[in-house]
């Protein structure tokens, strides 16, 4: 079962079916956009591309219209359509989705613009390890959307499993950053780290949401 095919009850869709049916494809190409912006604010962390870092702000007002524009169609279905409960519930799942996925895009704009402030420091000693945060974000957010598309109520535990993991790197690097002692010159980079490692790990955890609320689409439970 996919995305398309839950919304479609019969052969002939209806004004209301095509309406839910427009609104996942707009989901999915806002999920596309933010994880666009999340492999440009790698780049700009990991390879110091100042260009990546500054086609993140063009990306990032287009999926703040995306997210307007589904809200706004969410709200409007709600109140005119009166949908069945399934509906509803899918409908309530989009307005979550996008606001997870709006944050997902802010926070890979709020790295790009920490990595254009670390780019005249040298790499840190633990640089490998939030690479890995990162990498592992990234997956993250492709296999929930995946599991958006294919409407899989499975894929969030293995999406909950690979946050735990972040959350643990999270942990090792802060307590590195927080013990590093007889600092040469300024502090600022150290500082840096410690937001960035911070909005990667509440990037998965928005990833991790995004996962959970495809098994309520698709069970409806929590």
């Amino acid at each position: 079962m996919t995305l398309s095919s839950q919304i479609t009850h019969y052969n002939a869709p209806t004004h209301f079916e095509r309406a839910l049916k427009r609104l996942g494809q707009q989901v999915l190409r806002m999920g596309a956009l933010v994880e666009q912006s999340c492999r440009l604010s790698h780049l700009a962390l990991f390879e110091k591309d100042l260009d990546a870092a500054q086609q993140i702000k063009r990306l990032d007002k287009q999926i703040d219209r995306y997210h307007q524009r589904i809200e706004r169609d969410c709200a409007t279905l709600m109140t005119l359509q009166r949908p069945v409960a399934q509906d509803l519930r899918l409908l309530n799942a989009f307005m979550h989705l996008i606001r997870d996925l709006e944050r997902i895009g802010d926070y890979a704009e709020d790295l790009a613009e920490l990595a254009v402030k670390l780019f005249p420091y040298p790499p840190h000693s633990c640089i490998g390890e939030v690479r890995e945060m990162s990498q592992n974000a990234q997956v993250m957010l492709a296999s929930s959307l995946e599991a958006l598309a294919d409407l899989n109520p499975t894929a969030g535990q293995t999406v909950k499993q690979m946050d735990d993991r972040v959350d643990d790197a999270y942990e090792t690097v802060y307590q590195t950053l927080a013990v590093t002692r007889d600092i040469q010159g300024v502090v600022e980079p150290i500082l840096l780290l410690a937001l960035i490692i911070r909005h990667l790990e509440r990037m998965a955890d928005h990833a991790t949401n995004i996962g959970q609320r495809v098994s309520y689409i698709v069970t409806g439970g929590n």
